[in-house]
């Protein structure tokens, strides 16, 4: 959990720019392709300066972490020192495309269980920050995250965000100490069904999409 990662005033002001079409590259009927019911558009480059501020920052300390899973998992993926260097892996590969988005629900949408994994490339880190006020602008509509386990039943896992809290987490899946060993564990994240209001947040994704 990042609380208090970005300000209300920061908060509005992105939640207010989700009708500006030259901003976004894509914009997503999630109802249309069975992801659940709601919105979402896909930055266009170039990013929104707090956008490309959160994304620079975030990035090296993440990476940290990444290349530390990697490493204990045995994975052979390791993760440049800044991130201009990694995204110039990403657009080698043909992932070019800008993945930070915005998401936009109204009374009775929903995300459904998922991963955003767009292309070989993958940073296994991602951040979601909550730009309305539970109770105030909606609610319902909680952030969920499912965990997969090995002979045992998933685990769900709900991050209680307010206005301008983030939320850090795997895109594909994490590494848990068992009773006899280390193992990935398998993650999916989502958000339950609003009950009334609008709620908007803001996706931090490090890797583009082919």
């Amino acid at each position: 959990m990042l609380p208090g990662l970005l300000d209300a005033a920061t908060c509005r002001a992105l939640a207010d720019g989700y009708d500006d079409a030259g901003a976004f590259r894509s914009r997503i009927v999630m109802s249309r392709h069975g992801f659940g019911q709601g919105e979402y558009q896909y930055f266009a480059y170039p990013l929104p300066h707090v956008v490309q501020e959160l994304r620079s920052r975030l990035y090296p300390v993440l990476a940290t972490v990444a290349n530390r899973w990697a490493e204990i998992m045995g994975l052979p993926e390791r993760y440049p020192a800044d991130l201009p260097a990694f995204l110039a892996q990403c657009h080698t590969a043909g992932q070019t495309r800008p993945t930070p988005l915005l998401l936009r629900y109204g009374p009775g949408d929903y995300n459904c269980l998922h991963q955003d994994v767009y292309g070989a490339h993958v940073f296994p880190l991602q951040v979601a920050c909550l730009l309305s006020e539970p109770g105030r602008d909606f609610t319902g509509g909680e952030f969920v995250l499912t965990e997969q386990r090995p002979r045992m039943q998933s685990r769900v896992l709900v991050a209680p965000l307010r206005q301008g809290d983030a939320v850090v987490f795997p895109v594909r899946h994490r590494p848990v100490r068992g009773t006899r060993s280390l193992y990935r564990a398998n993650m999916r994240h989502g958000v339950s069904p609003l009950r009334s209001g609008r709620r908007h947040t803001l996706g931090i994704i490090f890797h583009d999409a082919a």
